[in-house]
């Protein structure tokens, strides 16, 4: 009777001739799986390091952001320590998302309920599907907001752009933005994470007194409050940021939430 313990099997698979097909193909297989593994674990490895970088450079970015705003080192003297407060919204409820962290979020947005769909004529940002839920931050001064980080994102020209935007109290003035990803054309679109076009956004406003979003990426020199100086050669970069904002900050993006925070029932 042959043995078939598996020290054997390998016995005569290795006594097989070097150029026999069924060895080769054996081998090939060995080969491939035994990558496959390393790639899989390395990716279940690494993947806590790469969320802690990228939350310690979200976190950089956001502290530039603070400071860069005029007078929000003062507010944060007076509010103490613990000014800047992180919470999960429902952006449907506009409202604290409840029983959801910001630890518990990335497996919530696991669950497909919790995406909405976008109709082409909703989808500025050409994003696909929103989700409900979105971490963001606030500045208290005193039990008033003073300051909302919010995050947004959407497609550029050459992939998709990240980037957080801060309102003042009001929710309808810009107070600072800062682009934290981007793959834009390097020279052209890649300028929106030049700080002086950044700067450029503090004190606009995104909404005129009907409440009708009017925010614009100009195609030259501002010329409006509402507007911000276009980047030369990058028009198509420029609409994108258009896209993005006016998307975030409308009907089907923060609009709802802004408006709870603007009644004070947020």
């Amino acid at each position: 009777m042959a043995d078939l313990s598996p020290i054997s099997l390998w016995k005569r698979f290795l006594a097989q001739p070097i150029d026999s097909r069924g060895k080769t193909i054996a081998a090939a297989l060995i080969v491939s799986a035994t990558c496959a593994l390393l790639v899989t674990s390395a990716t279940v490895i690494l993947r806590p390091i790469q969320q802690a970088n990228r939350a310690a450079e979200q976190q950089v970015r956001l502290e530039a952001l603070i400071s860069a705003i005029p007078g929000m080192r003062e507010v944060m003297g007076r509010a103490g320590g613990g000014a800047l407060s992180t919470v999960v919204v429902d952006l449907e409820a506009a409202r604290a998302a409840p029983d959801v962290t910001p630890e518990t979020l990335p497996a919530a947005l696991d669950a497909p309920e919790n995406w909405t769909p976008l109709s082409p004529e909703q989808d500025m940002a050409m994003i696909g599907s929103r989700p409900n839920l979105m971490q963001v931050f606030f500045l208290r001064d005193g039990e008033d907001i003073s300051l909302a980080i919010l995050p947004i994102y959407g497609s550029g020209y050459n992939g998709p752009i990240e980037a957080m935007i801060a309102l003042q109290g009001d929710m309808n003035t810009i107070a600072g933005l800062t682009v934290t990803a981007q793959e834009e054309t390097p020279g052209l679109g890649a300028r929106i994470e030049e700080p002086a076009w950044q700067a450029s956004f503090a004190g606009k406003r995104i909404a005129d007194d009907a409440g009708a979003v009017r925010f614009t990426v100009a195609r030259g020199r501002a010329s409006g409050a509402f507007e911000v100086d276009g980047i030369t050669g990058a028009t198509r970069t420029s609409n994108a940021m258009t896209r993005i904002v006016r998307f975030w900050v409308g009907p089907d993006g923060y609009g709802p939430l802004l408006a709870a925070i603007r009644k004070g029932e947020f």
